[in-house]
């Protein structure tokens, strides 16, 4: 991914001024909760208000707007809009095809030693159906794609990944996983939260199936809002589960009795949505698709490889990949004689935010992080030496 160092420039500068965190904190904490846009808080202060003084007299204009950013969220991935559901977790979307295929006992799901647990319990809780969850092993989240084959034989029904391994920031190669799923018959699922807004992803050009991601990580947008990828090609092989009022066809005909399910991906939004939080990531996602994903990309890669340096030059453990195709937002370290924990308070306390995971400092800079956040970040970390 070459983008000119002034594309990288602009694109800092441009979202940095629409995020109003920069004004206390030097944040590196977007794969765990990212703060919001100003897009974003101005949506949900305008929500609020109107909410309170108008009721639902303005729902109309509500639903035109959740329109858009269901529209937005389907240019993102380059989707037919059918294909997206708003979902309220990442967790949910991965119900939708946990709980929504026609399981046999015998069957088996394959994906990794190293998942996030929303991308494990859905689906070591079909033990109860007889299916099997086989666990890959990877070394530093890297995969061996013969060894994924080789877990995968006739009665393997999905391969599940996490685009970017949440713990270590290793980035898959989501072409090649597909390509293995679909050699066995099996679906691809992709457990998108730490990519998806900031790397690039044309759906209708890698194999991926089905998809989901909670808005609020690196698409800065507020928690319980999040979107899933339904392929339509994948719509009649999942039962919809959590039918209701809006699955069906005549949604706002309430004297309706007969159960006519949507023939898209919106049938799974089964009740009312969380209006003011889908439409505040609306307003988020556009600010990303304005200034290029491409373009946001390369600046979290520019400022991962640099606090990947400064960090490994005052001593600390490296325990993330760096190679252009593997890399991601997460760098994460170990700190020789040093309680993580306690590396995270000092940094917490010098206006730096940073997580713990896996024993290890997990530092994650978005495109809009500058200078100035990463001198706060090495001078909280050279007194904690």
């Amino acid at each position: 991914m070459l983008v000119d160092s002034t594309l990288i420039d602009a694109t800092r500068t441009r979202l940095r001024a629409e995020m109003p965190v920069t004004e206390k904190w030097a944040y590196f904490d977007h794969a765990a909760v990212a703060p919001i846009s100003a897009p974003a808080q101005r949506v949900l202060e305008t929500w609020t208000q109107q909410a309170a003084h108008e009721g639902d007299t303005v729902w109309l204009d509500w639903a035109r707007e959740l329109k858009e950013t269901r529209n937005t969220a389907a240019e993102l991935i380059n989707a037919d809009v059918d294909e997206i559901a708003l979902v309220p977790s990442t967790t949910a979307g991965i119900n939708l095809v946990a709980e929504g295929l026609d399981w046999k006992s015998g069957d088996n799901v394959v994906t990794l030693d190293d998942e996030f647990p929303s991308n494990l319990y859905p689906w070591l809780h079909l033990e109860r159906l007889g299916v099997e969850t086989r666990l890959v092993p990877t070394t530093s989240g890297h995969i061996d794609l013969d060894q994924l084959a080789n877990y995968c034989d006739e009665r393997t029904r999905v391969v599940t990944v996490s685009w970017v391994g949440y713990s270590n920031g290793c980035r898959r190669d989501l072409d090649a996983i597909g390509e293995i799923a679909h050699r066995h018959g099996a679906l691809f699922f992709l457990d998108a939260i730490q990519g998806l807004g900031v790397f690039p992803l044309d759906v209708k050009r890698t194999p991926v199936d089905s998809l989901a991601a909670d808005g609020h990580k690196w698409m800065l947008g507020p928690e319980g809002a999040g979107i899933a990828y339904i392929r339509r090609s994948c719509l009649e092989q999942l039962t919809p589960i959590g039918v209701g009022w809006n699955s069906v066809v005549n949604s706002g005909d309430y004297s309706q009795r007969e159960l006519n399910l949507k023939g898209d991906a919106s049938r799974y939004e089964g009740g009312s949505h969380n209006m003011a939080g889908f439409l505040a990531l609306g307003a988020s996602l556009r600010l990303l698709a304005d200034l290029g994903i491409e373009n946001v990309a390369a600046s979290i890669l520019a400022n991962s490889d640099r606090i990947a340096d400064e960090l490994s030059e005052l001593g600390a453990v490296l325990c993330s990949p760096r190679s252009t195709a593997a890399s991601s937002g997460i760098v994460s370290v170990e700190v020789p004689g040093a309680d993580p924990l306690a590396v995270r308070r000092h940094l917490l306390d010098s206006g730096v935010a940073v997580a713990c995971r896996a024993g290890r400092v997990r530092v994650s800079a978005h495109a809009y992080n500058d200078d100035s956040d990463l001198q706060r970040l090495v001078t909280a970390w050279r007194e904690i030496l």
